[in-house]
């Protein structure tokens, strides 16, 4: 049997130790994510909003990691509560919050980490098939986990017809992970250092 490695108290320290890089960084995809709300939504199969800021979300935990994922999604969620119109359609406030779409912004910094934390698993090489499943388990299927629940409860819609509408969102989800994981895999080997050790 090969031993386990365990991490020495420097290694898992440097886990959470976060620096001036490391702010820099989580401020960038804090600002992708918005960006990639600026085009706003579009109407598919009538009126059903689809836009690219889960885009933003596959990428900051797919390059971040766990931690440092989902810090960014907080600091762009505190940055939308504080009345900035950084989401889809120029909607921000506090208000936003308490709407059919606050699970799916809740989602956003779950899925965040769970992208990293399955993408950096055990701090191995990326590959393109652990990317793959941490971009759709986490920037997917996580964040309608959490997201569904809520809009059925805010909207009082049986959770099952709300699952059906939301499935329109799949398929334009599904590009967006392609996407993310492309972009992943080629940024770690033209620019390995946006994935410096942690």
């Amino acid at each position: 049997m090969t031993p386990q490695l365990e991490a020495t108290p420097r290694e898992s320290a440097s886990r959470w130790r976060i620096d001036a890089t490391d702010i820099a960084r989580i401020a960038v995809f804090a600002a992708i994510t918005a960006v990639l709300g600026l085009p706003g939504g579009f109407a598919v199969f009538g009126s059903v909003p689809i836009t690219a800021q889960t885009l933003g979300v596959m990428l900051a935990g797919a390059v971040l990691g766990a931690w440092r994922g989902a810090l960014s999604m907080l600091v762009f969620l505190a940055l939308v509560a504080l009345g900035l119109p950084l989401l889809a359609g120029g909607h921000g406030g506090i208000g936003v919050f308490a709407g059919p779409t606050a699970g799916y912004l809740v989602g956003w910094v779950v899925g965040a980490f769970v992208v990293g934390a399955i993408v950096h698993a055990g701090r191995r090489r990326l590959t393109w098939l652990r990317t793959s499943v941490g971009v759709v388990v986490g920037g997917i299927l996580v964040v309608y986990a959490i997201g569904v629940p809520v809009s059925a409860f805010v909207l009082r819609l049986p959770l099952g017809q709300t699952i059906l509408q939301s499935l329109v969102f799949v398929p334009g989800d599904l590009v967006k992970a392609v996407i993310a994981v492309v972009i992943t895999m080629t940024l770690v080997r033209a620019y390995p250092r946006a994935f410096r050790s942690r």
